[in-house]
């Protein structure tokens, strides 16, 4: 079962602490993308089947009063699509920013290790490298697939925003 993995496990080594953060960084964005998904699944068409009873079990809906009870049905059903997105869009603009740290961090180590042996030693130098090269290659990935992600949420909340007026009119 190690061995499965052990590439992971040495790969995390060489990235330095930094990418440990990255990695808890990725995670929740991940999680925060799944339970968008999960809600656009499960939860969000039984409360648009809910909001479309609702509306239309009203015998009138030509009047201001009903004109605002749609207004308020249409924003509780697009504030829940919306939810989380903000965090997403945050954790998105994080990901590259803990990459650059991460690049500095392994900077500082190649630095400490020019300033104590010299740059005689590559190979003392390489580990330097790697926690510097690879938390950025990593925020960056994380930031790219999250984008990803993120812009596929953002095209089917605006088609099902669009679904969501259509299906509340005032029609009789």
């Amino acid at each position: 079962m190690y061995e499965l993995f052990e590439p992971v496990y040495l790969f995390m080594e060489r990235g330095g602490p930094v990418l440990n953060l990255i990695f808890l960084l990725i995670f929740f964005l991940w999680l925060f993308v799944l339970e968008r998904v999960a809600y656009f699944a499960f939860f969000h068409k039984s409360e648009l089947k809910d909001a479309v009873n609702e509306w239309e079990g009203r015998k009138e809906r030509a009047s201001w009063s009903a004109h605002q009870i749609r207004h308020d049905l249409v924003t509780r059903l697009t504030s829940g699509l919306d939810s989380n997105m903000s965090t997403i869009k945050m954790l998105i603009g994080l990901a590259p920013l803990f990459g650059l740290l991460g690049t500095v961090y392994g900077m500082i180590s190649v630095f400490d290790v020019m300033a104590f042996q010299g740059t005689g030693s590559p190979k003392a130098m390489a580990s330097g490298i790697s926690q510097a090269t690879i938390p950025t290659m990593a925020g960056m990935v994380g930031a790219i697939t999250g984008v990803f992600a993120q812009s596929l949420l953002d095209r089917y909340i605006k088609r099902e925003k669009i679904r969501v007026e259509d299906r509340l009119t005032f029609d009789h």
